[in-house]
């Protein structure tokens, strides 16, 4: 698992020349290779937009990664959204009830609640079951209200906790049993 920093692109390669989250493994692989045995290749499951931020899983099992990431699992990933507006109970209903984005496709979140708030904005915990491209993005932005930041705290029972931000780690016994349990569970 990695803490994701804003800036990187969940890819291998970018045809853009941005920097990847392999840009970090590469540096700590570089690090550990002078120590011990370097990473194995993984790739990441699913993805986080440039500007995002947080909890991404890696593997090197693609077939665990396409079932974490398969819409019929229903595994809950859970983010931090801060918002350039006050989320009033309105806003938070619209965001469960769903919403159709200006290419007409309707978006929904499996729960919603504030965090904290303050004069111009707001944080926000929302959880998704299914993950399409920018989702909350999208759905914040038919409402007329910009993201500031987004972070995945979470997906299903694993927790980012205190992870450094650009740091990784391999998933604990515990937490891959958990993860197996919660697809499982939800199919």
């Amino acid at each position: 698992m990695m803490n994701k920093p804003r800036g990187l692109v969940t890819t291998a390669s970018d045809e853009h020349g941005r920097e990847t989250i392999y840009t970090l493994l590469n540096q700590a692989s570089a690090e550990e290779a002078t120590q011990s045995a370097a990473l194995p290749w993984v790739a990441p499951v699913g993805r986080l937009d440039k500007a995002s931020e947080g909890l991404l899983l890696l593997t090197n099992d693609s077939e665990w990664g396409a079932r974490i990431t398969d819409p019929a699992t229903r595994l809950d990933k859970t983010y931090h959204v801060q918002v350039d507006a006050f989320a009033d109970e309105g806003f938070l209903k619209s965001l469960l009830a769903g919403m159709r984005t200006k290419e007409g496709e309707m978006l929904s979140a499996k729960q919603a609640r504030l965090l904290r708030s303050g004069n111009k904005n707001c944080w926000v915990e929302i959880v998704l079951d299914e993950g399409k491209n920018r989702h909350i993005r999208r759905m914040v932005e038919a409402k007329g209200i910009e993201v500031l930041r987004l972070i995945r705290i979470a997906i299903g029972p694993v927790q980012l906790g205190d992870l450094a931000k650009g740091g990784h780690r391999a998933l604990t016994a515990h937490e891959k049993s958990a993860l197996d349990r919660a697809m499982r569970g939800n199919s």
